[in-house]
């Protein structure tokens, strides 16, 4: 059977999980690039936007366990509507922050709580409503494209629609500066935020699980289901424990991955404007150029790390085993990231191509570490994995921001704040091989679970 009579319809699936992922990303990053704005209206410190960064971290860690389950039960059209739903109401009300902000503190000061800044509190309450429906997004995507793709084609569609976190990083930086510049930061927040709902009208005319899908050919579903047969993806309607979940060492190296090399993404997207311009004075419109050339590296990472374990899965290799080859070679890549600081004083656009070869190694991680779930785990149990391990990467993510906050303050008050990056880049560096490492002494190689 040749490609041609197979059919394609599975590729506009993939689409529509690229653009979710744009929007998403989109809506994430408003607040990072408007951080000099809102840190000069309202004063705040390092560790206060770190505080608020975290809010969104932490509450999507939580949310992305609970997610995983509630897309396994709703399944993926009603899971991912909801999830957009609620994520494009949380970007837009970030305009309404300060009233949000006095409404909770009046609140808070009946048993009073009454020293958190009323913009820090709008803010975590805003942050923590986007966490909690974006954190639906990939338990979503992962499980949409178990059901549309064969084993073969996962890691390559999960590179595609994960490259969209890379678009969105791109267009947040050229929008949201010029969208402030001319009608003000609550305008950012309100005009971002409203793009989901564009996006949801597409979702719920084209999508409907595979066996039900009108426009897809009876010859591509076949095709989509020809490793039907293989034990690891099976599927049935038992409901599977997180507890039995958590009792596999496929979940855990799963887990420690994203908790090692998550924090690293959400440092580059939350705090390189900060960066550039503690560092360079760059800011505002300013920050468009460099932050864009450095996402668009990272295109090439998602998609071609995607494909890249292809290469070795020729060669014979179980599906994982050259997955885990594939990670090994690109964990080495963030490694030039070391150079960003030592050879910052050359041009701004030196740790802007070092730490975009870096993101782009990420983004190259994350589609293969997201596809190890569907290889080893039935269609089933992919939300709940994945929102485990994604709830992993928030706490990982978590602690990176507010360690960072808290070293960009101490570093600054001595007048070293180059110090406080040096240290956060070195670890950026190295989190990728020592991922690596765990995830290849907990699950050696290829052991699908069989037994769920």
């Amino acid at each position: 059977m040749t490609k041609e009579t197979i059919g394609k319809y599975r590729w506009t699936i993939c689409a529509l999980l690229f653009f979710a992922t744009t929007v998403n990303y989109l809506d994430r990053q408003v607040l990072s690039l408007l951080k000099p704005t809102l840190e000069e209206k309202f004063g705040w410190s390092n560790s206060q936007y770190a505080t608020i960064a975290s809010a969104f971290q932490l509450t999507y860690a939580i949310a992305m366990l609970f997610a995983g389950r509630i897309i396994d039960k709703l399944g993926t059209k009603k899971g991912y509507t909801w999830a957009i739903i609620i994520w494009s109401f949380g970007a837009i009300i970030h305009a309404l922050a300060i009233p949000i902000g006095n409404g909770l503190l009046t609140a808070l000061g009946w048993i009073g709580v009454t020293a958190i800044p009323v913009s820090v509190l709008g803010f975590i309450f805003s942050r923590a409503i986007l966490a909690v429906g974006e954190a639906g997004n990939f338990p979503a995507a992962i499980k949409a494209t178990a059901e549309y793709f064969p084993k073969k084609e996962r890691s390559f569609a999960t590179g595609i629609f994960n490259s969209g976190a890379n678009v969105g990083a791109i267009l947040a930086p050229l929008s949201v500066p010029w969208i402030e510049k001319h009608w003000g930061w609550e305008a950012a927040f309100l005009i971002i935020g409203a793009v989901g709902f564009i996006w949801l009208f597409f979702w719920l005319i084209y999508y409907e699980k595979p066996e039900e899908q009108k426009r897809m050919s009876a010859a591509e579903l076949e095709y989509i289901n020809s490793d039907a047969k293989d034990t690891a993806i099976a599927d049935s309607n038992e409901k599977i424990s997180w507890v039995k979940l958590l009792g596999y060492k496929q979940t855990w190296a799963f887990a420690a991955g994203k908790f090692l090399t998550d924090g690293v993404w959400w440092f580059f997207l939350f705090w390189l404007p900060a960066f550039l311009k503690d560092q360079y004075g760059i800011e505002k419109t300013a920050i468009m150029l460099p932050l864009a050339v450095l996402y668009s590296m990272t295109m090439f990472g998602s998609i071609g790390g995607g494909y890249f374990p292809a290469y070795f899965i020729k060669k014979g290799y179980q599906a994982y085993d050259g997955r885990m080859k594939a990670m090994l070679v690109i964990a080495f890549i963030p490694l030039v990231v070391l150079l960003a600081q030592p050879l910052g004083h050359i041009s701004y656009w030196m740790p802007v191509i070092f730490i975009g070869i870096g993101a782009s190694a990420h983004q190259a991680w994350s589609a293969n570490i997201f596809t190890t779930v569907s290889d080893m785990f039935p269609k089933k149990a992919v939300g709940s994995v994945v929102g485990i391990g994604g709830m992993a990467g928030g706490l990982g993510g978590v602690i990176i921001t507010k360690v960072g906050g808290a070293l960009f303050d101490h570093y600054k008050a001595l007048g070293h704040i180059r110090t406080g990056y040096t240290i956060m880049f070195a670890f950026c560096a190295i989190a990728y091989l020592l991922a690596w490492m765990i995830m290849k002494s907990l699950v050696p190689k290829y052991k699908p679970i069989t037994d769920l």
